[in-house]
Parts: structure tokens; sequence; C-alpha cells
């Protein structure tokens, strides 16, 4: 499984199917926030944000964790979520979802998304 536009991963942004979701998630997601990104290879808009999505993640210095879903490959992860379209991102906090956002936003977009749900310090 790889990344739209991106064959690699990093610590912060990783790819995982159904069965990592419990624990890379919903348990991860007690410790930080966790954005997921549900996509499909044949989705343009999954392939703009993919590169935007690259470019924010960094930014919270591995405050957040960014996991990716290839939604084809997760039809069912996808039906439990009842995800109608893509790509769609839930964000993740103390193991339930928080917020939800759907297709390509730009990076300011994302920060205002995901600001109000981070811990403050």
């Amino acid at each position: 499984m790889k990344l739209p536009n991106d064959k690699t991963s990093s610590e912060f942004i990783f790819n995982i199917d159904e069965d990592q979701f419990q624990k890379r998630v919903i348990e991860a997601s007690h410790n930080r926030p966790v954005l997921v990104d549900f996509w499909a290879d044949w989705c343009s808009p999954c392939l703009m944000i993919a590169p935007v999505l690259k470019k924010v993640i960094p930014e919270y210095e591995g405050k957040l964790l960014l996991a990716k879903i290839d939604a084809d490959e997760n039809m069912k992860l996808c039906g439990h979520y009842r995800l109608r379209g893509f790509p769609t991102l839930l964000l993740f906090v103390d193991g339930e979802e928080v917020a939800r956002i759907g297709g390509a936003q730009s990076a300011q977009a994302l920060r205002s998304f995901i600001d109000p749900h981070m811990p403050v310090e």
C-alpha cells in the first residue's frame, strides 16, 4: 500500500489497514490526535490533498499523526464510518472521532480544521 503520489512514509505519516486501525488510530489517539485520511488512487481530490498533508503534518512536530487508509482495500472500515466520498479526513482524540472534513483542502483550511483539537501546552 502506498501514499498517493508518494512511495514513502515517515514517523508521523504512515499507511495502515483495518487490522491496524484499533492500535494505530484509536489507541494512539489517547496520546496525541490522529488524523485519518481515507483515500483512493482513482480519486483526483485525493491526489491533490496528498502533498498538502505531507507539508502540513510535519509542522505539528510529532504532536499529530496522519494515518493513510486506502479506501478500496478497506471498505469495511469505510462502511463503519459511513463515508460517502473521498478523500475524507477523520480526526480522533481520546479514542473518539471529534471532527471530519471531506474533499481537497488548502493548507490553511487543514490547519483551521486541526488546530481547535490540538492539546494546549
